[in-house]
């Protein structure tokens, strides 16, 4: 269902129906000017190309290579939402970053890969040990590396961690000056389309996790009704995509530049959909920032539940 996003309703009824665990917004706070960050991938990608929040919305689009430069923006201020993978949220909390989960995507890892050149001798996730395996830090791929090598018995440390953002990574695996490379899509779906590459693992079952929708606190203390109703419209493109995969693929082509055959398998792999921060959601989250405090790559323990954004309940609804 896609709504028009007026100054008064913003569709907040419908994201109420669609997020029950949402509160209804104050809609003095109904309006406003935002300004996200995007990444060339999923629906806040797609909103800006379909132009879907501008009538009624005053929207600044900045668009990010990855998560973790996307929340530096957001923790200073530069942009009030976005949305990043797992560990860029985890990195920027432990940072002291004032930012907020407002949603979560549950994902099965099918999105990400660790590649490799297909003359490679490297055959099993225990081969990795010793080699130049680029990520970027901070980034879901970051995790899924630590899980991977955790499947085999390996830590981070036995591997040659090389920390690039995707476009400089793509272009040193392409020259050979890595072995492998740990990217989510639509990189990886570029990468796999050519003949010289080949996946060694996903992180499906390997790494299932979440990817976020975020906020800076004062931005949803200021205008809680926008937030809901960025939310209510991520489910309407969401219900385009699921109705419109043809045209789900040639849209995300037109914005990425990738080619339109890995493009549509990039968007068959990827999720749409946002629904609230339940208690399966903030579990896992938290065992992924529990895995890099134990790991002491973040330097303490986070509580993920303080980072996590709880609309108030109008008072004609307050519980006694």
């Amino acid at each position: 269902m896609t709504i028009g996003l007026t100054r008064r309703g913003l569709g907040a009824a419908a994201l109420v129906l669609a997020l029950p665990n949402l509160a209804r917004p104050n809609p003095a706070y109904a309006a406003g000017r935002v300004r996200i960050g995007y990444q060339k991938n999923g629906s806040l990608a797609i909103m800006r190309q379909q132009r879907r929040l501008e009538q009624g919305l005053a929207v600044e689009w900045v668009e990010f290579s990855s998560g973790p430069p996307l929340l530096e923006a957001l923790n200073a201020g530069a942009v009030d939402f976005g949305a990043t993978g797992d560990t860029p949220p985890i990195f920027a909390q432990a940072a002291g970053a004032d930012l907020v989960y407002v949603g979560g995507q549950p994902v099965s890892g099918a999105n990400e890969a660790v590649l490799v050149p297909d003359a490679s001798p490297i055959r099993t996730i225990a081969d990795l040990r010793g080699k130049r395996i680029a990520f970027t830090k901070g980034s879901s791929a970051h995790y899924m590396m630590v899980q991977v090598l955790a499947s085999a018995g390996l830590k981070p440390s036995d591997i040659q961690q090389v920390n690039l953002q995707p476009s400089d990574a793509g272009a040193a695996f392409r020259t050979g000056a890595l072995d492998a490379w740990a990217v989510w899509d639509p990189f990886f779906a570029i990468a796999e389309a050519e003949p010289t590459t080949r996946v060694l693992t996903t992180g499906e079952k390997v790494a299932p996790s979440n990817s976020f929708f975020l906020a800076s606190r004062r931005f949803t203390e200021r205008e809680p009704g926008t937030v809901l109703a960025l939310l209510d419209a991520i489910n309407a493109t969401a219900d385009w995509a699921r109705a419109n995969p043809k045209e789900l693929a040639q849209t995300l082509s037109g914005i990425t530049g990738v080619p339109l055959p890995a493009q549509r398998v990039s968007a068959a792999r990827g999720i749409y959909a946002v629904q609230p921060m339940d208690e399966a959601i903030i579990a896992q989250q938290q065992s992924v920032a529990d895995t890099f405090a134990a790991l002491r790559v973040i330097p303490a323990r986070i509580d993920v539940r303080a980072a996590v954004w709880r609309p108030e309940r109008p008072r004609a609804e307050a519980r006694p």
